[in-house]
């Protein structure tokens, strides 16, 4: 971005452009995506979305750092030493299915065709270590008696929520109450079976 938005009617214009921007790329693909209609269907001047993001790459990148803060948030929520546990699988798993709903047919443009520049590769960089290290956080909250690799016990966790949350996304299956407790099934017996160290297969 250009500049920080400092008032709330800026950044109320920002998350209508992003917004729009997400939606026109979930529905016509990265080819498809213009400014202009950017601009018009978040109700907003060409002038003032060019205020905030020089072209659309850096508009997209926008976009995919707004679903970065997101999915770190739902994260920084499922490590809350607070709250029961109970809670903190409901939140991991209601909020992952929250965030990849928010215009979930963008999601596969974004991975598929959207071009990434410097900015966007060292940020999608920071985010892996940010996501790494919320996970790895997250499970030793969840299973603070756990004897073994923690990072790879929370590698396995992440890969498998985000494999099954991104498969239901393209399946149109967000919404689907079996699909939540699944998934809640999965953290919970994961996390409730880590808590001493796998036996080797031999």
């Amino acid at each position: 971005m250009r500049k920080a938005p400092k008032q709330a009617r800026s950044r109320a214009t920002i998350d209508a452009i992003l917004d729009a921007a997400a939606h026109i790329l979930g529905e016509r693909g990265w080819q498809g995506l213009t400014t202009n209609d950017v601009a018009q269907a978040a109700g907003a001047s060409i002038g003032s979305l060019y205020q905030y993001f020089p072209n659309k790459l850096a508009l997209i990148e926008a976009v995919r750092r707004r679903h970065f803060d997101d999915v770190l948030a739902v994260l920084h929520a499922a490590a809350d030493r607070s709250a029961p546990r109970s809670a903190r699988i409901a939140a991991l798993v209601d909020g992952m299915i929250a965030v990849h709903s928010r215009h979930a047919t963008a999601h596969r443009v974004l991975l598929e065709e959207c071009p990434r520049g410097e900015t966007e590769r060292q940020m999608h960089d920071r985010f892996d270590i940010e996501c790494r290290h919320a996970y790895e956080a997250l499970f030793k909250v969840n299973v603070p008696d756990f004897v073994g690799d923690t990072k790879l016990g929370a590698q396995v966790l992440a890969g498998a929520l985000a494999g099954a949350v991104h498969e239901a996304a393209r399946q149109g299956q967000l919404a689907s109450p079996e699909l939540r407790r699944e998934l809640a099934w999965l953290v919970d017996r994961y996390l409730s079976k880590r808590r001493s160290a796998p036996k080797r297969v031999v």
